[in-house]
């Protein structure tokens, strides 16, 4: 009777060890779970900074156009050979040698925004056969005619450039049309015959020429952070274009797009440009911080690097053929040189043993 007592004595004090054991794994197992959803959830709220957007139509332009390029009572003025239809603001006509633009009269002074330009290029041109493209710019200076798709060179700000016609010979590696993005700061120039490679922060392709779809670009700048992305495939998902960190835009500059055609020509149109105030929570120490850096230039961290990214990227074949050459060249050397040492110590070795 005892030895029954025992054996069950034993047995539930295992079923009881099989049981505190089972409550302490589905205890570790809550507790890792929770800190996943901690963790995805703080991940998640710092991509979006706890972010809200607001359509700020002041700065925005949409149908039905209503006042464009008029007088006094509209927020957008008109330049060059731009002109408002139905359907679109018209940069430039499918016409050799024109220019046009559209700027906001209105300083903005957002710290973080976001620009959504629904736009379309297209033309009786062939592939290749077109140009030049157009620009979205927040600029300090405006209304400027010049050749930099229709705006003046040596501009301050931030252009975002669709370039539609490649002007450097032997493009190996860039299929166009290509987004490209580029900070001035009042000195640098944009060289047309390298496609403004020299001064570019990035860029993609973009085949947006003829498109039967809709073609969206859409550009960012949060907590000093410039993003391009672009929709033109007409799944209405936006693709990464350019990611740049540590690019510092002064407030007050004007929005802007323009375009422009040489011997080569397309239709450049905006239909519409969409600005909306993204509004992001700082702490005391990040809003400091912001007074006290004051931007007055602008200008983009680590500049150097990107350029000697975008280098390393670019070499020419030429260049690759002797970067393979005197590699191979240098390891037929060190092999040649460890065989000569090698032969002198086997030899060495073996005169000992005699």
């Amino acid at each position: 009777m005892a030895a029954v007592n025992s054996s069950k004595h034993s047995r539930s004090k295992s079923q009881l060890n099989a049981i505190s054991k089972w409550n302490i794994m589905q205890y570790k197992l809550y507790l890792i779970c929770t800190f996943l959803l901690l963790f995805v959830s703080l991940c998640f709220s710092d991509d979006d900074h706890e972010m809200e957007e607001f359509l700020k139509r002041e700065f925005s332009l949409s149908k039905p156009y209503q006042g464009v390029g008029s007088l006094g009572s509209s927020h957008w003025e008109l330049m060059g050979d731009a002109m408002v239809t139905t359907d679109q603001v018209r940069l430039t006509p499918d016409m050799q040698s024109r220019q046009g633009a559209v700027w906001s009269r209105i300083p903005c002074h957002l710290k973080d925004w976001e620009m959504q330009v629904h736009f379309k290029v297209h033309g009786q041109g062939k592939k290749n056969l077109n140009g030049d493209g157009l620009a979205i710019w927040y600029t300090k200076e405006r209304m400027q005619k010049g050749p930099v798709f229709g705006n003046m060179d040596n501009f301050t700000g931030l252009g975002v450039f669709v370039d539609t016609y490649p002007n450097e010979e032997k493009h190996i590696e860039r299929i166009f049309p290509f987004v490209i993005a580029m900070v001035g700061n009042g000195t640098i120039s944009y060289d047309h015959e390298r496609d403004g490679r020299p001064t570019e922060l990035g860029g993609c392709n973009a085949m947006v020429r003829n498109q039967k779809h809709d073609t969206f670009l859409f550009i960012r700048y949060i907590r000093r952070r410039l993003t391009v992305m672009i929709d033109i495939d007409g799944q209405h998902e936006w693709r990464d274009c350019l990611d740049i960190p540590g690019v510092r835009l002064p407030l007050g500059y004007y929005f802007g797009a323009s375009a422009i055609t040489g011997d080569l020509s397309d239709n450049h149109d905006i239909i519409s440009l969409k600005l909306y105030q993204l509004t992001v929570l700082r702490s005391k120490k990040e809003e400091k911080e912001e007074e006290q850096d004051v931007i007055t230039i602008p200008s983009v961290d680590n500049m150097e690097l990107l350029r000697l990214g975008q280098n390393e990227e670019g070499m020419s074949g030429l260049a690759i053929f002797f970067t393979v050459l005197f590699s191979m060249l240098g390891c037929i050397f060190l092999i040649v040189i460890g065989m000569v040492v090698y032969s002198h110590w086997n030899e060495s070795r073996r005169k000992r043993f005699y």
